[in-house]
């Protein structure tokens, strides 16, 4: 049994490897490319629509709120980086169904990547919303002597990203894995089934996580309105 989807290799010259994990990632974003294509290349604007484009709207507009009551005001600026996110690592989990699939996510080179996307997300989208200088001095509020923790806070919430969500995701892999091994096979279903409920109960986290972080970093800080002066 493998740990990590990273030790199944197909291909390898020299020190270059076409591992489990660049394929099924790759195969899954192009999944997701082509199927976004599909389902929103007949898109009606009328009153008249079909039962796709409705499930498909209740599903964008609860990201949506979702990304608001977080603390974004402005959910569809963020709906493309935060939707991609959990459309990701939810798809990831469910295609576990798929037999041969290896889901990607299971791999700590993607979850690290997944997370230094969010690294990378939090200070373009604060330096949009208060601009640079404002968002640089959020670094030494209240005090200057907070720099270096901020800093660290930032390093290590993004490390605790990728862990946390690599841990679940391969945990849930290694228990399937066991108990294929033990009969009766009634228990690898039902491991499976709470497998995709905890993976996108992951996805759900991590992309509120996500959320979270941006909203911190683009809250604006609105001066208290001066009281009226009363003749």
């Amino acid at each position: 049994m493998h740990l990590s989807p990273d030790q199944i290799i197909f291909w390898q010259y020299g020190f270059v490897k076409l591992n489990s994990t660049i394929v099924f990632t790759w195969g899954l974003m192009f999944m997701l490319v082509v199927g976004s294509k599909l389902i929103t290349r007949k898109l009606s604007t009328s009153l008249e629509r079909s039962r796709w484009q409705n499930l498909l709207e209740i599903i964008v507009t609860g990201i949506e709120k979702q990304i608001k009551e977080v603390g974004l005001n402005e959910p569809k600026k963020y709906l493309g980086f935060i939707g991609t996110l959990f459309l990701f690592v939810g798809s990831a989990s469910l295609c576990t169904i798929i037999p041969g699939f290896e889901p990607p996510t299971g791999s700590l080179s993607t979850t690290a990547a997944l997370a230094l996307c969010v690294f990378v997300a939090v200070p373009f989208f604060g330096i949009e919303e208060q601009g640079i200088g404002n968002y640089l001095k959020s670094y030494m509020k209240p005090t200057f002597i907070m720099l270096p923790f901020n800093i660290i806070s930032e390093l290590s919430r993004t490390l605790a990203l990728a862990v946390r969500l690599f841990g679940n995701m391969m945990s849930g892999a290694m228990i399937i894995g066991i108990l294929l091994t033990i009969p009766p096979f009634i228990f690898p279903i039902i491991m499976t089934v709470l497998g995709l409920l905890t993976g996108m109960v992951q996805a759900y986290i991590f992309s509120i996580l996500a959320a979270v972080y941006i909203a911190a970093a683009a809250r604006v800080r609105k001066p208290k309105p001066e009281p009226e002066i009363k003749n």
